[in-house]
């Protein structure tokens, strides 16, 4: 178990065996999402996927808050300082959203407080949720003048469209007991419970066939709005198939023993 490295950002990582726990840590800001902040965290997910050390990632938050989007205040003093504000697709930097859900390694979003604007975007982007049953969920970005662009199209894809719509355009919150009925949480526990249910989750996933889950979570992604038979023949990523692991899989089942992942 490694010890964990802060960032000046406010991004904490630990990495905990084949786990890597990335965790918020701007309590003052609940957890605002400062430009150097995304930027810190593209760098850990991209990192997390090189290597094949990194199996299953946590992303949570410190403080009363999981994420309350973007940092209003550093947005503010841009404005003050008449500088050109970019649409979030026309910045000369990755998107924060795109990454996570690109990044090959599954990710567990610990939903410790509200999860609000680009907070509840970064939980959707992420594939797990888990969070106790008050907390908040919403896209205000109505009420703000904002626009939602990550939401607006990955909403409608993960709930109903009719309450997706209803989100979007009144910018009112939910509770995450709310959207556990809809599928969109995993797990609903006490709030005290959120982190290590979460922990738990990712430590099971991670001590599956590495190529295996990395397969499926990329075929799963990106087949999702292609057509049965496009999707079918993706081969995305390393094959399971032809791997040492599936072989050792097996073995591994047969000869009533755990298995020993070497992940090629």
């Amino acid at each position: 178990m490694g010890e964990p490295v802060r960032h000046e950002s406010g991004l904490v990582v630990e990495d905990r065996g084949h786990l890597r726990l990335l965790t918020l840590d701007r309590p003052e800001r609940r957890n605002a999402l400062s430009s150097e902040l995304q930027a810190d965290l593209v760098e850990a997910l991209l990192d997390a996927a090189e290597g094949g050390q990194v199996r299953a990632i946590v992303l949570t938050g410190n403080g009363p808050a999981f994420c309350a989007g973007f940092d209003l205040k550093e947005i503010r003093e841009q404005d003050q300082r008449g500088e050109r504000f970019r649409p979030p697709m026309n910045r000369p930097t990755r998107s924060l959203f795109e990454v996570v859900t690109e990044t090959p390694v599954p990710i567990v979003a610990a939903l410790n407080g509200p999860a609000v604007a680009g907070g509840f975007e970064l939980a959707l982007a992420c594939d797990l949720r888990v969070a106790s049953p008050d907390v908040q969920l919403g896209l205000p970005e109505a009420k703000i003048g904002m626009g939602a662009n990550f939401g607006s199209v990955v909403l409608p894809k993960r709930i109903p469209m009719g309450i997706a719509m209803e989100l979007l355009l009144t910018g009112e919150y939910v509770t995450a007991e709310d959207a556990a009925r809809w599928g969109l949480v995993n797990r609903l526990v006490a709030r005290d419970e959120v982190v290590p249910t979460a922990v738990a989750l990712a430590e099971q996933i991670a001590a599956n066939a590495p190529i295996s889950v990395r397969r499926m979570k990329e075929t799963a992604v990106k087949g999702l709005e292609l057509p049965l038979w496009q999707a079918l023949r993706l081969d995305v990523g390393p094959n399971p198939y032809l791997s040492e692991d599936r072989k050792e899989g097996i073995a591994a089942r047969l000869e009533k023993r755990a298995p020993v992942w070497r992940g090629r």
